[in-house]
């Protein structure tokens, strides 16, 4: 069964930017293994646009999957998946806590259509260095 295995524990380091203060453990039937985004990866969480109504519906849902799905886009996370594999792993993610169909599905096509110009466009290991820059990092 797909599942957090730790709680989400960030701190914020910059204007929309959290960084992790402890591992996400995240296992995935989808991917069928265990993953683990490092203490120190720096996400924007999930990017619902600030238009009133969809950020009423979809803002601050998904910040736990939102953080999968940025390690995933990342050309070096560890598994190195497919766009399309990153944005079905956020969407089992989703459903792996409950998130209902109105929530979850839209922020799947969300992240679908919004997601292209970021995929594999950065290193893991960028978000760390962009921190310890912005004093972010311990």
């Amino acid at each position: 069964m797909s599942k957090f295995l730790t709680e989400l524990n960030i701190i914020e380091v910059g204007d929309k930017l959290w960084q992790l203060h402890r591992n996400l453990i995240y296992q995935s039937d989808l991917l069928s293994r265990t993953f683990v985004v490092p203490k120190g990866f720096v996400t924007d969480l999930a990017s619902v646009p600030r238009i009133p109504i969809a950020y009423q519906f979809w803002g601050g849902r998904c910040h736990r999957e939102a953080v999968i799905h940025d390690y995933l886009y990342r050309k070096d996370s560890d598994p190195v998946t497919s766009f399309m594999m990153a944005n079905r792993v956020f969407l089992e993610a989703a459903e792996a806590r409950g998130k209902s169909i109105q929530v979850r599905y839209p922020m799947f096509w969300g992240v679908v259509l919004g997601g292209r110009c970021s995929y594999h466009r950065r290193l893991v290991k960028d978000n760390f260095d962009s921190a310890k820059r912005k004093g972010g990092a311990e």
